[in-house]
């Protein structure tokens, strides 16, 4: 990359990094992904998602990192845990996990003065069949729209390639939250919509650093927040499902920052 590109925003307000910016978020992403690794084998049928989040926030001060959601607009915990019909910004607590629940794990940790930012699926106990296809279609949804990536793409072309994926598996996807921007900071320009036109929205450039992270619901699209001000639902109370990656754009494609060290990011890897 050009030296004079280095840090520049583009008229969308995205940031444009260094090449030497993407050890960083390697480094960042890494630590998210390993602690999403390690943090599999405490997920089973009784343990509390409390306790889930008291093991996360040991493991990121261990590593002698900081949990960038602690104290984020006022939030205290590691993660967020999102269980079965909660889509998103679940807040662990005394809840345990039942036979086939399964939940989105989500970690954001930051290195260096770098956010890995990084979620996945896990199963309590035994997948049903139909938790099993959401969950796999939430993955392959999430890899759709990473392919989409490359410059001269847009990002109207990462949204309609999930959504049309999604949609094709009769399943919806949610749009009231989206992927961002990221770097030095948690949340920066871009919003990454998860729907989507071709060809609309800001042209991806070398250097862009976002997550892609897919809402899948088996039933309907729609969603409600809890009087909590976090917690996202189904309003029809049906399943949902996510995974997320941090990516940065190369010159002729992507680099995934958060990818699973012990290839863990499967809920059905063991």
């Amino acid at each position: 990359m050009n030296e004079e590109h280095r840090g520049r925003l583009t008229r969308d307000g995205i940031r444009i990094h260094s090449d030497a910016d993407f050890a960083g978020m390697h480094k960042a992403g890494e630590l998210a992904a390993r602690i999403l690794d390690e943090i599999a084998e405490h997920v089973f049928v009784g343990q509390s998602t409390g306790e889930i989040d008291r093991l996360i926030e040991e493991k990121v001060n261990a590593a002698g990192a900081k949990s960038a959601t602690i104290g984020y607009k006022g939030y205290r915990h590691a993660s967020c845990i999102s269980v079965n019909h909660v889509v998103c910004h679940g807040i662990p607590g005394d809840k345990k996990l039942k036979d086939g629940d399964i939940l989105n794990i989500d970690v954001t940790v930051i290195v260096d003065g770098w956010f890995g930012d990084t979620s996945r699926m896990y199963v309590a106990g035994k997948l049903s069949r139909k938790s099993e296809r959401l969950v796999q279609v939430t993955h392959d949804a999430l890899f759709k729209g990473i392919e989409a990536v490359k410059p001269g793409n847009t990002f109207g072309d990462i949204g309609n390639a999930i959504q049309t994926f999604v949609e094709g598996q009769r399943m919806s996807v949610v749009r009231d939250f989206c992927g961002h921007g990221l770097g030095r900071v948690f949340h920066a320009p871009p919003n990454v919509l998860h729907y989507g036109r071709k060809g609309t929205g800001p042209v991806l450039e070398e250097g862009m650093f976002f997550t892609i992270e897919p809402m899948v619901n088996l039933g309907r699209s729609e969603t409600k927040v809890l009087a909590d001000d976090w917690t996202a639902v189904t309003r029809d109370k049906s399943l949902s499902a996510q995974f997320e990656h941090s990516i940065g754009v190369t010159a002729d494609g992507f680099e995934i920052f958060t990818l699973s060290p012990a290839g863990r990011y499967h809920p059905t890897w063991g």
